[in-house]
């Protein structure tokens, strides 16, 4: 992109001596403008844990470190469609629940550039579902959000964010269908609840509050395993839904 300045006339002079001398221009900065990206906290309930996806960068000056997957969005891309191109092209995952967060816009989180992060949540069923990982970077893992290694940039602070995030829709929307299988059993939804929110539910009044909400639909056959029976449910609705789970 060229830039226009506007110079005023310089004028001649001469020194002493009677040669010619022009002044001196100050150097002129170039302030490159903000670049903006988008970074997705992907997460999955598994083996009792809430863990989050995360990715070692390959280079620059964060080589080495973890990160959320993520880059820069691209001229004439939609911030969400920057997300899930991201997403898609560091696990896999095409069809996931997905929606923005926060932005993050230290001049300083990116050594390299002024860099502004749109921060997305993005939810799944089981951490099986992610199959690749871009070959920008070096390698992907799980991990449990209560125990995540050093995070390039401020990603440790996108991390609290997302979480707080979670459990807070997770108490007034229907949004742990995304953390489910289609069909489910009660204990399965009430180990959720207790598992995200870090804290023993009140079984009885769970089950008796999320059965008069008409959220869930009773399905005609059951779990059949080492124990009793059990019933399978599975949501009436897995758009997103605005109710008091809690």
């Amino acid at each position: 992109m060229s830039v226009s300045r506007s110079l005023e006339p310089v004028q001649n002079f001469r020194a002493s001596s009677g040669s010619l001398v022009r002044p001196r221009m100050a150097p002129v900065r170039r302030h490159a403008r903000p670049k903006v990206a988008v970074d997705t906290v992907l997460f999955a309930v598994d083996s009792g844990r809430v863990k989050c996806y995360l990715v070692r960068l390959r280079r620059g000056p964060s080589a080495g470190k973890w990160a959320f997957p993520g880059g820069l969005v691209r001229e004439g891309e939609m911030l969400d469609e920057a997300a899930r191109r991201e997403l898609r092209e560091s696990t896999g995952l095409d069809q996931c629940y997905i929606e923005q967060l926060f932005s993050f816009g230290d001049p300083h989180r990116d050594p390299k550039a002024h860099v502004v992060s749109v921060a997305y949540m993005a939810l799944i069923d089981r951490t099986s579902a992610v199959q690749s990982c871009s070959a920008k970077y070096a390698n992907g893992a799980w991990f449990e959000v209560g125990a995540l290694p050093e995070l390039a940039y401020d990603h440790a602070e996108i991390a609290r964010y997302a979480v707080q995030r979670l459990k807070s829709k997770l108490e007034y929307t229907n949004i742990a269908c995304h953390l489910l299988p289609v069909t489910f059993s009660f204990a399965q939804l009430e180990e959720l609840y207790g598992i995200v929110l870090g804290r023993p539910l009140d079984r009885r009044n769970f089950r008796r509050r999320i059965l008069a909400m008409n959220l869930l639909i009773r399905l005609p056959f059951k779990r059949r395993g080492r124990h009793r029976p059990a019933a399978l449910y599975s949501f009436r609705r897995r758009s997103l839904q605005v109710v008091e789970m809690l």
